[in-house]
């Protein structure tokens, strides 16, 4: 019986694993021009290090962590999403005493126990910044205007920016005070799971996808119309900031996003596909996770997740194509067995040269192998044989418009140089 990969996940073939390595290279590229730096994290951490970071009434630790005691009796769990691990590192190694801001960029795989469905698996995978050491709303900035370089980049155009600021403890206690209130007086109206929010932490029922919770909150008190001074000025600062850089953006005073972490600004890129509409990007700031996880007073922080899978569909959805640019240089066509021999060297000496090379390994014949060099789409062949060795010369073809020239055995690797 075959062993197939389990339910929701997925393996990356070579047909598909030129789109991701293209993604990958261009979010290192615009992430480097920003000033971000890659940090790798383990796949997995201590269990509590994501019951204190992410918040354990959010769905991600209730009800989707893939958690495990190992032979140590520790309670270990596979990464749900990317930030935690990177603050936890942050601290661990004393980041906070090098010249802040500290600006790191990951890509990652993730692990949640979740329905799969299109653009959602158990084992999937996200491009994420986190900028670590200032409360500056110019660093919010910085991070919606990389992400859409990003995207835009990539051939997206139909974005959207949604933003709001969820305020800080100042501000969310008394309205945190009538948000209960409100929700107390609506308990007969609530899903079983609002209901155990509303006392836990009551602005994770703004989110709540039931829709008959949502039709019977349409009125809910939203913290955007509750901020303190200091929240009010960081987020018009913010949009003064966007507005600068003529990113246009609206506001949605129901964003709360799905993590306890987000303090201040919250942001959402949406793009509006083929009449449909997909989150691609969500983000926002998290001052006080930083002590929250045991690291020193006083370090705020700002980032943004990306899915992969769902980018990629996305960019399907819209009819963008990613080329794929793993074609070989040139492919060795041979003919006998000193032919055979003979294309060893030559074949060194061409990879050496950083010169894409393959040739024939199944003995095939001399039309199979041209059919294969046009399979593979080589951009040129070249065919040895017996008198091709002892007259030092070959034709170059040009597999493209079939045009070919005739060159020294020995100047190939000169030639290739010139054309390539």
């Amino acid at each position: 019986m075959a062993i197939n990969a389990p339910r929701g996940t997925k393996d990356i073939t070579s047909s598909d694993s030129y789109k991701w390595n293209y993604v990958e290279n261009k979010f290192k590229e615009l992430c480097k021009l920003y000033g971000y730096e890659e940090i790798r994290t383990p796949i997995f951490e201590n269990t509590e290090l994501f019951q204190r970071g992410v918040g354990d009434t959010t769905d991600i630790v209730q009800k989707e962590m893939y958690t495990f005691t190992d032979r140590g009796e520790r309670n270990l769990t596979l990464k749900p999403e990317g930030t935690a691990g990177v603050v936890r590192a942050f601290i661990e190694h004393k980041m906070f005493a090098d010249a802040q801001p500290t600006k790191l960029f990951y890509i990652t795989p993730c692990f949640r126990y979740e329905r799969p469905q299109s653009g959602r698996q158990r084992q999937f995978h996200q491009f994420g910044v986190e900028a670590i050491g200032s409360d500056s709303p110019s660093l919010d900035a910085e991070a919606i205007s990389l992400a859409m370089q990003f995207l835009n980049e990539l051939g997206l155009k139909d974005l959207s920016v949604s933003i709001n600021s969820v305020g800080c403890p100042v501000c969310r206690e008394p309205y945190n005070k009538l948000l209960k209130e409100y929700l107390e007086s609506k308990s007969d109206l609530l899903c079983d799971l609002c209901n155990e929010r509303r006392e836990k932490n009551p602005m994770r029922v703004i989110d709540c996808k039931v829709e008959t919770c949502q039709e019977n909150i349409k009125d809910i008190p939203l913290i955007a119309d509750h901020l303190c001074p200091d929240c009010q000025e960081h987020f018009d600062n913010l949009k003064k900031y966007l507005d600068e850089m003529e990113i246009k953006y609206t506001v949605d005073k129901k964003i709360v996003r799905g993590l306890d972490y987000y303090k201040r600004t919250a942001f959402e890129i949406i793009s509006n596909d083929l009449g449909a509409q997909s989150t691609v990007c969500g983000g926002g700031r998290y001052d006080g996770l930083v002590e929250q996880i045991g690291g020193p007073k006083g370090y705020s922080g700002v980032g943004f997740a990306i899915g992969a899978e769902r980018l990629l569909l996305t960019l399907e959805a819209n009819d963008i194509e990613i080329e794929n640019d793993n074609k070989i240089d040139i492919y060795v066509v041979t003919i006998g067995e000193l032919a055979k021999t003979k294309s060893f060297s030559i074949l060194k000496e061409l990879r050496e040269n950083h010169i894409s090379a393959d040739k024939d390994h199944l003995d095939r014949s001399l039309k199979a192998q041209f059919k294969y060099a046009n399979k593979i789409k080589s951009k040129y062949t070249v065919v040895i044989g017996d008198d091709e060795i002892n007259n030092d010369e070959v034709n170059l073809k040009n597999m493209e418009d079939s045009q070919q020239k005739t060159i020294k055995l020995s100047q190939l690797v000169d030639e290739l140089k010139s054309l390539l």
